[in-house]
């Protein structure tokens, strides 16, 4: 009988370099995070509706929903791309 192979396990992320790696799961939730961005773009927008008179605040609020829709979109773009670099 030939004997079997032993597989070596390497973590993905030296521990040296991430401390946290060494005791559990080191990674991202990237649909998590387009589902609640979005979310967040939905609700500034949705504030624009209300008793306010002036327009400063709606120029906030929008201006802070496009900032987030453009992060949002560079990351759909970047992940797309990725694997062609």
């Amino acid at each position: 009988m030939a004997p079997t192979k032993q597989i070596e396990t390497k973590p993905q992320v030296d521990p040296r370099d991430e401390p946290s790696a060494e005791w559990g799961w080191h990674g991202s939730f990237p649909k998590a995070t387009q589902v609640m961005g979005w979310t967040i773009v939905f609700v500034l927008l949705a504030m624009l509706i209300g008793n306010h008179e002036g327009n400063v605040e709606n120029l906030w609020l929008v201006g802070f929903a496009a900032v987030i829709a453009g992060m949002l979109v560079a990351d759909i773009r970047r992940r797309r791309l990725s694997w062609r670099r």
